[in-house]
């Protein structure tokens, strides 16, 4: 199989925008993209479109209905978070087995306020609070308390993640919120479910990204590996059978395995990491993945964000964008957003929040619900 390259990579800036369509801000972000290779949707042989809350509406098509109707075959995709990563994944496949040589991917999504989860089955009972809960915010309570009990994780050492992220998000124009928070603010937010407060939750925000991908000939003819970006390894999983599978996805179990096989496929270690844009819709979230992405040994993930080894300057910083918790979580674009912010640094071009040196980067995304099951998809990308 050929290699293949990010040659273009772009997002709106995460926000709220009642005015518009998801269509628009999906056409807004790929216009962005191919920009950004400099090319054309003319140039574009096949688009695919990760969206969750749209999904049966053909968003693909109709983004190209606002930048360009040029007859291309249109993939929609959805697959709970790791929506925008998995349209990624497809294009990518798609390019390095030779059916396409230059292909646009775009991941977009516009949320409303409030909770995910929750919902009633079909006979009219409502589950919620009555056989325990399947909204998000439990769930990764559910998680942060676990880890709790078995290595003596501090609700302190959870509500750093939140005060981490949101420093980092100050630095990010394309970012939500970019708002400074100290560590009595997190711990005195409003509780939602323990150990998460109010501001250790993702937002519900509007939001777009995409990308332009590259066979390595195509790449070099054009003059653009200049500043491409290798995608050195993709890896999607779901979730195997677990003790607790049936009750509550284990979303521990499915990212160390999507990890594992990506480490392999790379040819690396987690040692060989320079940053990581990784899934933190709770600050709980952020604290497993430490240990679930292998960034360090079982039970010391609370002491390592102690020691500032994930802050920008750190050993291994991760959510340098801001994450989930600032930037924002608009679910089909949050694949697309992850591996804008690496490819950033990669590059050489993220500023003020710019990793120094950074060669390879990891992002990864992990999403699910009770009932249905889990996808985690982890890449990583190389500075050509």
């Amino acid at each position: 199989m050929t290699e293949a390259y990010i040659v273009g990579i772009d997002m709106i800036a995460f926000g709220r925008y009642p005015g518009r369509t998801v269509a628009e801000l999906g056409a807004e972000a790929a216009l962005l993209a191919l920009d950004d290779a400099g090319l054309g949707i003319r140039d574009m042989q096949a688009l695919y479109c990760g969206n969750l809350l749209e999904a049966h509406l053909m968003l693909g098509q109709r983004i190209l209905r606002e930048i360009g109707l040029t007859g291309i075959p249109v993939i929609n995709t959805a697959n709970a978070c790791a929506t925008g990563a998995t349209a990624f994944r497809e294009g990518l496949i798609a390019v390095k087995a030779g059916l396409h040589e230059l292909v646009l991917v775009v991941g977009v999504e516009q949320m409303g306020r409030g909770l995910l989860g929750g919902s009633s089955r079909p006979d009219g009972f409502v589950e919620e609070g009555v056989l325990g809960s399947s909204t998000m915010p439990a769930m990764f309570a559910q998680i942060g308390v676990e880890h709790a009990r078995k290595y003596g994780t501090t609700f302190e050492q959870f509500a750093k993640v939140a005060v981490k992220n949101h420093h980092h998000s100050t630095m990010n124009p394309k970012a939500m919120s970019r708002r400074e928070t100290l560590l009595r603010e997190v711990m005195e937010s409003e509780m939602i479910s323990w150990p998460n407060t109010k501001l250790m939750c993702s937002i519900n925000v509007d939001g777009a990204a995409a990308a332009v991908i590259a066979s390595r000939s195509v790449a070099q003819r054009l003059g653009l590996l200049g500043r491409a970006v290798r995608v050195r390894a993709s890896e999607m999983t779901s979730g195997p059978y677990t003790p607790q599978e049936f009750a509550i996805p284990d979303f521990n179990q499915v990212t160390r395995n999507c990890a594992r096989a990506a480490y392999e496929g790379a040819g690396i270690g987690p040692d060989d990491l320079d940053l990581v844009e990784l899934h933190d819709c709770f600050a709980t979230a952020e604290l497993i993945h430490y240990e679930n992405l292998g960034l360090c040994p079982d039970g010391d993930a609370g002491r390592m964000i102690d020691a500032g080894e994930t802050a920008l300057g750190g050993r291994i910083p991760v959510n340098v964008s801001g994450g989930l918790l600032s930037k924002g979580h608009p679910l089909g674009a949050t694949g697309i957003a992850n591996l804008y912010e690496v490819a950033t640094h990669l590059r050489g071009s993220a500023g003020t929040r710019q990793v120094e040196a950074a060669r390879i980067g990891l992002t990864h995304v992990v999403g699910g619900s009770p009932g249905r099951g889990s996808a985690c998809v982890v890449h990583i990308l190389e500075k050509a």
